[in-house]
């Protein structure tokens, strides 16, 4: 991880602080922000860190599904329960078990992993035997869970026991200065993958990946770095290798890459006018182009011609 940002310092130095201490925890943050490797943090530094780390994304699953990835099931409990299954709390019973997306989690399954939790013992789906299971929960939402308590689509009690200890992993855009280190990480990993000789960032690139929102966070600039290399023709990424979402401000106009030609048209010509004093036949000879095509490009680009300074126009 690339710790250039003040805030995901804080975020680490509060994951390597819980840690040790075997408690729940719950993270936040919004979805590619990097809340994964704030887990396997907590995991590797962790007194389980020798036992397995197992992960499910709740929101992935129907409620049938994820109940028995969870809690497991027996033989002939449902039409394809062909064998007996170990849950997911079983397997990482003496490890970590990930919770990714909890907050999509039905209400009915929440009453179950909420009496797993305060139990510590689980039931297999199509069982009437308890088996003990107690894996470390670290849990991760990119919902705003207290807001889901106040509508009455997540529990409380369940809140308050996955939520002992609560790390935020603030967004992309609020810490930007890790932008360049975490695009030159990115960069450098492609280079590698794709066999190509990348050695940097040219300015143009770096201006645009600064100055965009960022929504899918970091996972979206890995993808806009990973694309921009696969098209990258010189040793250098530029602004036009990136997608086209990334080079568009919020009025839809393209970001000045320094390859717009059609603007360095204009600026060429608005010079040469001023230089010969508004002589568009001077002009056209110094630009290599017919005074006629010198009068279409003045219209289409609307430049302002300077008032004449003599001779012909």
């Amino acid at each position: 991880m690339v710790l250039v940002s003040s805030g995901m310092r804080e975020t680490l130095e509060l994951a390597a602080r819980v840690a040790p201490l075997d408690t729940g925890v719950l993270i936040f943050g919004e979805s590619g922000t990097g809340k994964e490797y704030v887990i396997r943090l907590i995991h590797e530094h962790s007194s389980r860190a020798g036992q397995p780390l197992v992960s499910v994304n709740c929101a992935a699953l129907t409620e049938t599904l994820l109940e028995s990835e969870l809690f497991g099931h027996v033989r002939g409990a449902f039409t394809d329960a062909i064998r007996d299954k170990a849950g997911l709390f079983e397997v990482a019973s003496s490890g970590t078990l990930f919770l990714d997306e909890v907050g999509e989690m039905s209400a009915g399954l929440q009453a179950k992993l909420l009496r797993a939790l305060q139990e510590r013992e689980i039931r297999r789906v199509g069982s009437e035997t308890s088996i003990k299971a107690n894996p470390r929960i670290v849990a991760a939402t990119n919902r705003d869970l207290r807001s889901a308590v106040h509508a009455g689509t997540f529990r409380e009690d369940l809140f308050y026991r996955l939520a002992a200890f609560v790390i935020v992993v603030p967004p992309l855009r609020e810490r930007r200065e890790a932008i360049p280190a975490l695009a030159k990480e990115f960069l450098q990993r492609a280079a590698v993958r794709f066999n190509k000789d990348l050695q940097g960032i040219a300015p143009d690139a770096m201006r645009v990946l600064l100055d965009y929102d960022w929504p899918g966070n970091v996972r979206e600039l890995e993808h806009a770095v990973e694309r921009a290399a696969i098209l990258a023709a010189g040793p250098r990424i530029t602004a036009l290798e990136l997608p086209p979402e990334l080079r568009l401000q919020d009025g839809g106009e393209p970001v000045d890459s320094g390859f717009d030609l059609e603007e360095h048209e204009r600026v060429l010509i608005e010079k040469a006018l001023e230089q010969f004093g508004g002589n568009r036949r001077r002009a056209a000879e110094a630009l290599n182009i017919s005074t006629v095509t010198l009068w279409r490009r003045i219209k289409q680009y609307g430049v302002r011609v300077p008032p004449a300074r003599g001779g012909t126009r």
